[in-house]
């Protein structure tokens, strides 16, 4: 009888050397163990060895002679293996080069993404910082533009230049719809600081703006500041969809598409603290530039110096961006990917909004993302309008940003280093509560110092500050500590949530939060102090209001997310208790399968049993 090999592949494959094992008893093994044989036998020409036992080498496939008279029964035993075998490279079986136990290839690629990121953020740090000191301190203007600008500028270019993005991403090719759209931000910011900032007092329409607000009064000066100083709020503009497209759109897109998912499990955390690394020494150069005022003569417009400075370091940052993308695509293997498509819910706002008001545990998650889109704006704005009254100067301005800065990215880096004990020390619950009570804490300072500032004049005149500077101060370290707390632990307790929902309401309700909560959440503030400052004249007078408007809204989000917390850790409980029942009911005894020659014991009950019948 002639044995018939089947060749399989997935579930059930055979090993390249298998080592059958006799159902037999220990006792009944071995011999050649026993008399210390030598493999090194001469063969018969049937290939059979000819050991003194006669079955030693192929007796696993044999029953002994002693347990029956005319019948050998022979077993092979076949190892299951529950997915393909993954090849190295080339099919030659031999391991990949690695370079400090990390695969080469996988430092092709890693190594250049970081750089890329540590190059997109280092950029967007100075934008960041720039932005506001051109549209703050520009004449005719103050802080009370930037709502203006985010909900009648900002947004709408946002929207439109995502939808040039996808009509774009139809007709061209990856590698030139990235060059496309990088490009033109580095030749617009280059241009600015070289041309359009020299020649701004050329082309802004100053005097049509000094006549509509003479007739419209102070309180259209945000509005009619936007016309004013146009280019300025283009480079706004321009600097806040540097962070939305080149950072989300451009570097995610095309970290996604050449590293596969263990790579992005192992690594992709770096990148969070290398974002950090990269936001303190930006905030340093942006510090040193801003500086360079106290070495020039009287008379040199030392901000347009340091402005041409840092926009040459935007455009050398963003051509190596762009070489090392080259570089990428032209020497590292890319992954293949399944061209299958995952359905995602294209839900309608009003389907979205139906979708948030029928579960609680969605609505309580959408409480937390609006209200810190909505409390971190009312704050921002607020303490950028004292900033100014402090440092008037856009040197002065700039050079405090630069610090601040800096602080941000050491305590995010900090914060991040600590996030993950806070979780396993206190859990979920206490980790979604830290951010809004640093807001509510450091609220209650800034707007006690700005309300109150004359009363406390002489105490802190005591330490040698003004409540004005006391009030700037204070106003920085809630930004900077409600940044890290939002990057280090609000975002990851956001995204966990999702983790215990079943994976219709997991995909909805991110579909739902994703197209009402995140857009309120950003454009919620602007349009509370819109209608604030239309209505009380100014900023200032607007103050006591806003500070009550973010007591509301902080206190609603502590109670969402004690509600939440509640549901999430039933969830979970229950999610535990199941997995703990689906364990038992699958809980099968399987005998194992030795393919060491020295482990004589395998399958002993098998074959007590098949002996036992045989007799």
């Amino acid at each position: 009888m002639q044995a018939v090999i089947i060749q399989t592949k997935g579930l059930l494959s055979l090993p390249s050397n298998p080592k059958p094992k006799s159902f037999l008893n220990p006792q009944q093994q071995s011999l050649r163990k026993r008399f210390n044989l030598s493999n090194s036998k001469p063969k018969s020409p049937t290939g059979l060895s000819l050991n003194l036992d006669g079955f030693t080498k192929f007796g696993s496939f044999l029953t002994p002679p002693s347990l029956t008279h005319s019948k050998k029964v022979k077993f092979h035993v076949c190892k299951a293996s529950a997915t393909g075998v993954a090849v190295p490279d080339g099919g030659d079986g031999l391991e990949s080069p690695k370079f400090m136990g990390v695969e080469v290839v996988t430092l092709k690629k890693i190594v250049p993404l970081g750089l890329m990121f540590f190059c997109i953020l280092f950029n967007y740090t100075i934008l960041r910082d720039t932005k506001d000191v051109l549209v703050v301190t520009a004449k005719g203007s103050s802080a009370e533009i930037i709502p203006f600008l985010k909900t009648w500028v900002n947004l709408p270019m946002a929207i439109g230049f995502m939808l040039l993005y996808t009509k774009l991403s139809n007709v061209l090719s990856k590698k030139a719809l990235f060059y496309s759209v990088i490009l033109p931000f580095i030749a617009f910011f280059g241009a600015f600081g070289f041309v359009f900032y020299p020649l701004s007092g050329y082309f802004h329409p100053t005097a049509l703006a000094d006549r509509l607000l003479e007739f419209l009064g102070p309180r259209f000066l945000g509005p009619l500041a936007i016309l004013r100083i146009w280019s300025f709020c283009l480079f706004y503009v321009m600097a806040e969809l540097w962070g939305s497209v080149v950072v989300s759109v451009l570097f995610w897109g095309f970290a996604n598409q050449i590293t596969t998912v263990d790579e992005a499990k192992k690594f992709y955390p770096l990148f969070g603290l290398g974002a950090n690394v990269a936001l303190i020494f930006s905030g340093r150069t942006v510090k040193y530039f801003s500086n360079m005022r106290k070495h020039l003569g009287p008379g040199v417009d030392g901000w347009a110096i340091s402005l041409k400075y840092m926009m040459s370091i935007v455009v050398l940052m963003g051509f190596a961006i762009c070489g090392l993308y080259w570089w990428v695509n032209a020497y590292v293997p890319l992954p293949t990917r399944s061209k299958k498509k995952k359905e995602k819910p294209n839900m309608t706002t009003m389907e979205s909004l139906k979708f948030l008001a029928s579960s609680p545990y969605i609505r309580d998650l959408a409480t937390l993302v609006v209200a810190y889109g909505i409390s971190i704006n009312l704050v921002e704005v607020t303490w950028k309008s004292k900033l100014k009254a402090q440092f008037p100067s856009p040197n002065e301005y700039s050079a405090f940003m630069g610090d601040f800065s800096t602080a941000t990215g050491i305590t995010t880096f900090i914060m991040m280093l600590l996030s993950q004990w806070i979780f396993n020390k206190y859990g979920w619950g206490v980790a979604a509560k830290i951010t809004p009570t640093v807001l509510l804490l450091t609220g209650i300072g800034f707007f006690s110092l700005i309300l109150f500032g004359d009363p406390l004049g002489p105490g802190l005149m005591k330490f040698g500050i003004t409540p004005l500077l006391a009030a700037v101060y204070v106003g920085a370290m809630q930004n900077i500590f409600s940044k890290s707390a939002k990057y280090s632990l609000f975002d990851p307790c956001k995204e966990m949530a999702y983790i215990p929902l079943d994976e219709d309401t997991k995909v909805k309700g991110k579909a739902a939060i994703d197209v009402v909560c995140n857009p309120l959440g950003k454009s919620g503030g602007a349009l509370i102090q819109q209608f604030m400052i239309l209505t009380f004249g100014s900023l200032a007078n607007s103050t006591p209001y806003l500070g009550g408007v973010l007591l509301v809204i902080v206190l609603a989000w502590l109670g969402a997310a004690r509600s939440l917390d509640t549901q999430f850790t039933a969830l979970r409980k229950e999610e535990e208790i199941e997995k703990e029942m689906e364990m038992e009911k699958t809980a099968v005894e399987i005998p194992k399968v030795s393919l060491n020659e020295d482990d004589d014991r395998s399958l002993e009950s098998s074959s007590e049993t098949l002996l036992s019948s045989e007799s």
